[in-house]
């Protein structure tokens, strides 16, 4: 596993690492606290979201920005393959204090099983009219609240084969 130097020195040469999860280094503890260093290379943007339980985001692709996304509290169900597949996307979940990235032509589509905290950091200014400049937007995944179903709820593939 690359360390989160290596990662975000690979993004930032355009070498986008196969793995989403990023690495964390080990945090620098003192008497004061600790310091939880996320990002060690350059971006353009940083923003701070609140998601509640059964919310929906992305379930689009960028043409040409890349993000990264730390949970801050709550958790994310990340769901995403290459652009233009009707195959299966694949899943991770991402617990608070983890990060994962997103490259730029990769659909991609974020679950909220619960109150979640995520901050993403990202290539292009991402202010609401050049983020829409930049991303084509499909229908991924689709939830419901399913009793039955791992977390209460249900995830469904509207445009999987």
């Amino acid at each position: 596993m690359l360390s989160n130097r290596e990662f975000s020195a690979a993004v930032e040469r355009g070498a986008f690492p196969e793995q989403v999860g990023v690495p964390l280094d080990a945090p620098f503890t003192n008497k004061n606290g600790v310091i939880q260093n996320l990002l060690l290379e350059k971006f353009t943007s940083a923003a701070i979201i609140d998601s509640v339980p059964g919310a929906i985001r992305a379930n689009h692709f960028h043409q040409t920005d890349w993000h990264y996304s730390y949970v801050v509290k709550g958790a994310v169900w990340y769901y995403w393959r290459p652009v233009g597949s009707s195959e299966m996307p694949h899943h991770q979940v991402f617990p608070a204090g983890t990060m994962f990235f997103t490259p730029p032509m990769v659909e991609h589509a974020m679950f909220f099983p619960e109150d979640t905290t995520f901050i993403t950091f990202a290539k292009n200014i991402r202010d609401h009219e050049h983020h829409e400049e930049d991303v084509v937007r499909i229908p991924l995944i689709a939830a419901a609240p399913d009793g039955a179903a791992p977390g209460g709820w249900r995830i469904s593939f509207p445009s999987t084969k």
